[in-house]
């Protein structure tokens, strides 16, 4: 396991929607793992693969609850309910803060790292980085979405 290089916006990998991951193997798994590292090192809540160069659907996230580290592969909003809006940043765009809006509830269907499909239900905070990292994968950043940017010093993590 290792920390691999964050790609920082405009690279044009952050802007790719991603292909669908068909082989799952070691070397899925290690790409995880790194994500993993990656994310915990950049002190971040979520991760997708296109951050670190990879154009593949596969996105982890943290939000430091019970559920602990979830990875997402292939994920896929199947429902959703409610509103929010809150403040996100992005490690692709550091020091880069705003408010975006969301959906308060999901549903995702995804595979995990040995292909097997689960479904997490997910509220508040966890729906918000889940959303956010599905983004990434649909080349979307959330950038795009800010209703409104935080001056600096105005929005510490």
């Amino acid at each position: 396991m290792s920390v691999r290089k964050i790609v920082y916006a405009p690279a044009s990998e952050l802007e790719k929607v991603c292909t669908e991951v068909s082989v799952y193997n070691k070397k899925l798994h290690r790409l995880i793992d790194d994500m993993i590292d990656t994310m915990y090192a950049a002190d971040g809540v979520g991760l997708a693969a296109p951050q670190i160069g990879i154009t593949e659907r596969i996105a982890v996230v943290d939000v430091d609850d019970e559920h602990g580290c979830i990875e997402l592969i292939n994920p896929i909003i199947i429902s959703f309910s409610g509103e929010q809006i809150g403040p996100e940043g992005c490690l692709s765009i550091p020091d880069v803060f705003g408010d975006v809006k969301r959906h308060m509830d999901i549903k995702v269907q995804a595979n995990d790292r040995y292909g097997k499909t689960f479904i997490i239900d997910a509220e508040g905070f966890q729906a918000r980085a889940i959303q956010h990292e599905i983004d990434h994968l649909n080349g979307i950043l959330f950038t795009t979405k800010v209703i409104r940017y935080y001056e600096k010093g105005e929005f510490e993590r």
